[in-house]
């Protein structure tokens, strides 16, 4: 038997980190097995049928590894219309399933409770199709579903306190939980795997699976993706659009290694793991059940730490999206024919030990860039205390005489003249750095001067010393 595993999002306008990791571990399972990885756009909802939000859906997929052509689909669930609606006829023929006219109103009076779920009313009352009418599952009144799961053992549900639950709207559109089965079994899928959202639903498609006469697929939920609040990720709520973190900068191997790691671990005491040995390592069976925070603070040390291992030549490569302001990044403040590429080539290994996202490059290099810095006003009142004017005019001086415009004489010159007013190099440098780059953190200010040049230097250092009059 050929393993067929299968990933069907909703196009909703955006690619939920937890989806990702779902994709990722049927990709990895289906390789592993030899089998096929299977798209599947469940589109039926006619709010959320846009061309657009599909593509994101491919480009998403593509960012972290899944590429088109690769994988056999997309497909598309409103294409199987016909298919869901036989497949509900058959159930009605035979006698699995009936029709009902009760409103939620009808059940609760009857209930007293609008807690309680469906009280079987119509189930003998031979209704036959009509407007108003849904199509309701005849759940049978005994017995256990048992949910054979590689994740979590043998989840069992007694069948008398599942109701008997809708499957086909009054207008003979499938409901989802009828419409999943169906195209699971026109497609042959094998293995389902997905979010523990779902494992509720598990035993309804189970009886559906046994009532049409197929084999169910074999069962796998993985955990729940939840914030440091442990609540369930929500869009509303949380950062959850993976195309948000891919613009922010964040690598799409970053991205890949940390989803992985939720809910799973490699061997050994590590966690930032080559790809290879990831698709090579991940046991489905070893997921852990329990909820799995996702933790934006670690996923952002992730991704420095492979910014970092990055070649300089590629690190350069990879921040152009951001220097340039193409595809669907912000343009950067600076006008195209004001960057000047070798000069980001002598501050790119700097910047590189320096940022923890590829967005972070901007404000680090603009300075460069810019024919005046952007001031970040407050950097400024911290730097340009009493003292600072005095200072400025013996740094400008002192710099201008210089022979060699070198990050090591630049260093010396200003310890110098800082150790002439009592200030240890860290004081003497802040108002400098303010006057040159706008801000009092950044690239090491030697070498970033070294790389502005002199003439550009010295023009912003009399410009602060103007302003400070």
């Amino acid at each position: 038997m050929t393993v067929r595993v299968r990933f069907a999002p909703s196009p909703t306008g955006m690619f939920h980190v937890g989806g990702a990791r779902s994709a990722l571990q049927n990709w990895i399972y289906a390789k592993q097995q030899g089998g096929v990885f299977v798209l599947r756009i469940e589109d039926t909802d006619a709010a959320r049928n846009k061309p657009e939000w599909t593509e994101g859906i491919l480009s998403a997929l593509d960012w972290i590894g899944i590429e088109r052509g690769s994988y056999e689909g997309p497909y598309f669930q409103s294409s199987y219309a016909g298919e869901h609606r036989a497949a509900a006829q058959r159930l009605f023929d035979a006698g699995r399933a009936y029709y009902c006219d009760c409103t939620r109103e009808d059940v609760q009076a009857r209930t007293g409770s609008q807690y309680q779920g469906y009280d079987g009313f119509c189930r003998d009352r031979g209704l036959e199709p009509g407007p108003g009418r849904a199509l309701r599952f005849r759940t049978p009144d005994q017995g256990e579903t048992v949910v054979v799961d590689l994740i979590r053992g043998e989840p069992t549900f007694e069948n008398k306190l599942i109701e008997d639950f809708v499957i086909a709207r009054g207008d003979g559109s499938p409901v989802f939980l009828l419409a999943n089965v169906v195209d699971d079994m026109t497609m042959g899928i094998t293995h389902v795997i997905r979010a523990e959202e779902h494992l509720p639903n598990t035993p309804k498609q189970q009886l559906l699976w046994d009532a049409l006469g197929v084999k169910p697929p074999v069962w796998a939920h993985v955990p729940v993706v939840v914030n440091e609040k442990r609540q369930k990720l929500s869009k509303r709520r949380d950062k959850v659009a993976l195309e948000a973190y891919r613009d922010e900068g964040y690598l799409a191997g970053a991205m890949r290694n940390y989803l992985m790691l939720l809910g799973w671990a490699p061997s050994g005491d590590r966690e930032i793991v080559p790809w290879p040995v990831i698709e090579e390592e991940f046991r489905l069976e070893e997921v852990n059940p329990s909820p799995a925070f996702f933790d934006e603070k670690k996923l952002r040390a992730f991704n420095g730490e492979y910014i970092r291992a990055l070649p300089v030549e590629e690190f350069i490569a990879t921040c152009q999206p951001w220097l340039t302001g193409t595809g669907t990044i912000a343009p950067p403040p600076w006008q195209p024919e004001e960057f000047d590429a070798a000069a980001f080539a002598a501050v790119a290994p700097l910047a590189q030990t320096r940022i923890a996202v590829l967005s972070e490059i901007v404000p680090n290099v603009d300075f460069l860039f810019l024919a005046d810095p952007l001031i970040d006003e407050a950097a400024w009142a911290k730097a340009m205390k009493e003292g600072a004017a005095d200072l400025l005019d013996a740094a400008i001086a002192a710099f201008d005489a210089l022979e060699s415009w070198d990050a090591e004489s630049l260093k010396s010159t200003l310890e110098a003249v800082g150790a002439e007013r009592g200030l240890k190099l860290g004081k003497a440098q802040a108002p400098v750095r303010v006057a040159v780059t706008g801000r009092t953190v950044g690239l090491p200010l030697f070498e970033s001067l070294e790389v502005l040049g002199r003439e550009r230097a010295l023009t912003r250092l009399r410009a602060a010393r103007i302003r400070l009059v």
